[in-house]
């Protein structure tokens, strides 16, 4: 069985029926029914219009030659009552002239000759039907388009207003702190701070991410001995890695980049060049930005946005790739915890040369090989004490966070007077003391 056969027996079609001649209605009734179809039939052409006003009916047909009104006549008026439908004239050998008159006239769409044959009369009709039904379809299609492609507009110019709103707030941030802070240019972690507390804030973005790919390209920096200053590039670029999905819906980055649909795919993957802009007022985070901004690169080149390749990304950028897809493979697994980190290693090792750069891969391999070592001997060198047991001149061996994951003091504030009365402060509205590390 046809798919058009399937579609009429699931959904019998509506056929009208014109003819003045009461045995060749009831002839075309029967061969019809026979065949899963709902016949209307009609006498008078008066009648018939009447109930074209009441009713659809997809296929239309007619005798030619009638008393009260001819079939071309009637198939003309049908043609403005339902422009839709498909009309079929029925017409003798000598009818000619009055089939081409139907034809300009009246739109008829097929013409069969009496006496006909039913198989053929048979076929016309479904053929007729089809034609209908998909003439439909693609008036509802193009109405789903317009409909989607009017929701797709509305989607993006809400986003483009959003972005720019929060691009706004931020960018506004970013130069109170320039003016505040301007002697202290080179010191950048203030900014850092400012904007990881955003990210640690946002319900939707997972600040121990943000803190895992910061420590992790902090640390594969300084396995390729880099500077002291492209140390700190790093590290802060791993912390503001995703601060461009702040100016973005929620809706966006709430799930994983692989649940997103196209759109939202490409509108997620603009976040880098989002944050950019976010941080051009910031000059003296010119390197972190572009780190960020290139942080889709890959080595071969078929990276995002630009496509650079090998040496043509910034040594910043490498290390991020590394370190925020070794943490997200991480992220994304149900696996304990071991078995994830070994997969992620893998999966970067299987990538190696391709999408990420050998020698920040190699660096990541050896960071992970000495990791529990570095720990216990960084946790050695520091005393754990209350806030009451504080001093000048200390400095903290590990970051201060608030009941919430705000970040209060960074990894390597010297305490002074102030910020010691202020951390007792904080901590009279606590149900429990922090415990500080200070080296």
């Amino acid at each position: 069985m046809t798919a058009i056969e399937l579609d009429l027996q699931k959904h019998p079609p509506k056929i009208l029926c014109l003819d003045d001649e009461e045995s060749v209605l009831r002839s075309l009734a029967r061969l019809l029914r026979h065949h899963g179809m709902e016949i209307e039939t009609f006498t008078s052409g008066f009648e018939a219009l009447a109930a074209l006003e009441k009713d659809d009916f997809e296929v239309i047909i007619s005798d030619m030659r009638m008393p009260q009104m001819t079939g071309d006549v009637f198939l003309a008026k049908t043609k403005t009552l339902s422009p839709d439908s498909q009309r079929i004239l029925l017409t003798g050998y000598s009818d000619f002239s009055s089939t081409v008159n139907a034809v300009n006239e009246g739109g008829i769409h097929f013409y069969l000759q009496k006496p006909w044959q039913n198989e053929h009369l048979i076929s016309t009709v479904k053929e007729a039907v089809e034609k209908y039904r998909l003439k439909k379809q693609n008036v509802e299609l193009q109405e789903k388009v317009k409909k989607q492609n009017a929701e797709l507009k509305e989607l993006n110019q809400s986003l483009e207003q959003l972005v720019e709103k929060r691009t706004s707030q931020i960018k506004q941030v970013l130069k109170q702190l320039e003016v505040a802070h301007e002697h202290e240019k080179k010191e950048h972690k203030s900014t850092v701070e400012v904007l990881y507390n955003f990210i640690n804030a946002n319900p939707y973005l997972d600040a121990d991410f943000a803190q895992n790919v910061a420590t992790t390209c902090a640390q594969i920096a300084k396995k390729l001995k880099l500077s002291e200053h492209l140390v700190e590039t790093a590290r802060m670029s791993g912390y503001l890695a995703q601060v461009g999905l702040l100016a973005m819906d929620p809706a966006i980055y709430r799930y994983p980049v692989a649940q997103l649909d196209e759109n939202k795919r490409k509108i997620y993957f603009t976040h880098p060049a989002t944050a950019q802009l976010m941080l051009m007022p910031a000059t003296h985070l010119h390197e972190v930005s572009e780190a960020i901004y290139h942080q889709f690169e890959k080595y071969n080149g078929n990276g995002i946005p630009k496509g650079l390749k090998e040496h043509e990304i910034p040594v910043c950028a490498h290390i991020l790739a590394v370190a925020r897809d070794y943490w997200q493979y991480i992220k994304d697994s149900n696996k304990p915890m071991n078995e994830r980190k070994e997969t992620s290693l893998e999966m970067l090792k299987m990538y190696s040369g391709n999408f990420y750069h050998p020698k920040m891969v190699k660096a990541l391999i050896a960071v992970l090989a000495d990791a529990k070592t570095s720990q216990a001997q960084h946790v050695g060198s520091m005393d754990i004490i209350s806030s009451q047991e504080l001093k000048a001149g200390m400095v903290l061996g590990l970051a201060i966070h608030s009941n919430k994951g705000i970040m209060l003091l960074p990894k390597g504030h010297v305490f002074s007077d102030k910020s010691i009365a202020k951390l007792q402060q904080l901590e009279s509205q606590r149900p429990n003391p922090f415990r500080i590390m200070v080296k």
